[in-house]
C-alpha cells in the first residue's frame, strides 16, 4: 500500500549547496540519502514529496557543514500480508514469475500461480497448467495476494506472492471463476 509519512530528522549541507534556498539544499541532500531505499519502519522510500521545515544551521569548528533540524514528507510502498495487488509479469524462470507492483518485484513461487498441475516451457518461457490449460507469460497483468513479506535494510527486499485462490491471477481466470460463481448461484435458486 502507498502511504505517505512526515518524517523529522537531521542532515548536513555542504558548502556547495549554500547558494541556495535551505529547502531545495535540503530536498537534494534527502533524496541521495532516502529515496530508493527499504527500511522495515517504512518500506519501500520512492520519493522526498515535501520538505516541510528546515531548522537553522549549526556549524561545528572544523567542519565544513552546516547541520541542519529537518521535517519532511516521504511517499513509500508498504507492503502487508494478505493485501491484494496488481501488477504486470516480468520475468519468468523456472521456479517462478516475477510479478512488478510499482516500485518492487514479488515472487510468485511456481507451486502459487494456481490450482493446478504446471509446467515450465523454456522454449515460449511460460507456465502452463495440465489440466486447465492456463498460460502465464511475461507482460501478463495478473492479480495476486502478498504472503510473505521480508523488508531488509539498505535497497533488499523480498515479497511471497500467492495466485491459487479464486478471483486471483490474469484477468480471464478471473472472469472465468465470476462465470463459475454466477451459474453455481442460479442453480442454486432454481433448485429452491
Amino acid at each position: 500500500m502507498f502511504k505517505l509519512y512526515t518524517i523529522a530528522g537531521k542532515i548536513e549541507i555542504p558548502p556547495f549547496l549554500f547558494s541556495q534556498e535551505k529547502a531545495v539544499s535540503a530536498r537534494i541532500i534527502l533524496s541521495e540519502d532516502y529515496e530508493g531505499i527499504i527500511t522495515r519502519e517504512y518500506g519501500f522510500i520512492i520519493a522526498i514529496v515535501d520538505v516541510l521545515t528546515v531548522g537553522p544551521g549549526i556549524i561545528i569548528p572544523g567542519q565544513p557543514n552546516t547541520f541542519h533540524e529537518v521535517e519532511f514528507t516521504i511517499l513509500s510502498f508498504k507492503p502487508s500480508l494478505q493485501e491484494v495487488i496488481e501488477g504486470d509479469i516480468v520475468e519468468i524462470v523456472d521456479f517462478g514469475a516475477f510479478i512488478r507492483m510499482g516500485p518492487l518485484d514479488g515472487l510468485v513461487h511456481v507451486s502459487q500461480i494456481c490450482d493446478d498441475y504446471i509446467s515450465y516451457e523454456q522454449v515460449g518461457n511460460r507456465f502452463i497448467g495440465k489440466e486447465t490449460g492456463k498460460i502465464l507469460e511475461v507482460k501478463d497483468s495478473v492479480r495476486a495476494r502478498i504472503i510473505a513479506v521480508s523488508l531488509g535494510m539498505g535497497r533488499s527486499g523480498k515479497l511471497g506472492l500467492t495466485m491459487r485462490q479464486k478471483f486471483l491471477g490474469k484477468e480471464d481466470w478471473i472472469q472465468s471463476d465470476i462465470s463459475e460463481l454466477e451459474s453455481s448461484s442460479e442453480l442454486a435458486e432454481k433448485a429452491s
